[in-house]
């Protein structure tokens, strides 16, 4: 199963949107307080649109309580990791694989990364900019994971259309 953890999220935007991607994604959400925003403010819900309501997801204390409550393989995007998003494998589909994700102002504190470094990656890009949206990575990164499972069983096709609809139309 794949999960996306966000630690200490601030922008409520960007956790509506990864609330939506998840939905999308049959990936379950994981969020490790303390929250820059209350999970009811309209800003959630609106970015979110009415999918937040499927969302399949879990608040912790800290990350000593998500620890202490999942097991399986750990990966975390950070500016300091050193190998790129491709580079690991995700095709287990059994696999319990977790992409940790840090807050937007600070991003994951090296303290927890430092046992992990191994496991530790970046999304390359220019010397012109730190990091991208979070939304935007985790969407990047769920979807080299989906890839990589040759996309489970989500749909191909819009469900409310047939395959040929344009050719039809």
């Amino acid at each position: 199963m794949l999960n996306i953890v966000l630690f200490e999220p601030e922008i409520p935007g960007n956790t509506g949107n990864i609330m939506r991607t998840c939905v999308a994604t049959d990936t379950k959400l994981h969020l490790i307080k303390p929250l820059g925003f209350s999970l009811d403010e309209k800003y959630i819900k609106r970015s979110g649109v009415n999918y937040i309501e499927f969302c399949d997801y879990m608040l912790y204390e800290n990350m000593e309580d998500f620890f202490s409550k999942n097991e399986g393989t750990y990966y975390f995007l950070t500016r300091y990791g050193h190998k790129p998003h491709t580079s690991f494998d995700y095709s287990n589909k059994s696999e319990n694989i977790y992409f940790f994700f840090g807050k937007e102002s600070t991003g994951i504190p090296p303290k927890i990364l430092k046992p992990y470094m191994n496991h530790c990656m970046r999304m390359p890009m220019t010397d012109k900019v730190r990091a991208l949206n979070l939304s935007n990575t985790v969407a990047i990164m769920i979807y080299e994971a989906l890839r990589q499972q040759n996309y489970k069983d989500l749909l191909l096709n819009e469900p409310h259309k047939s395959k040929n609809f344009i050719e039809e139309s």
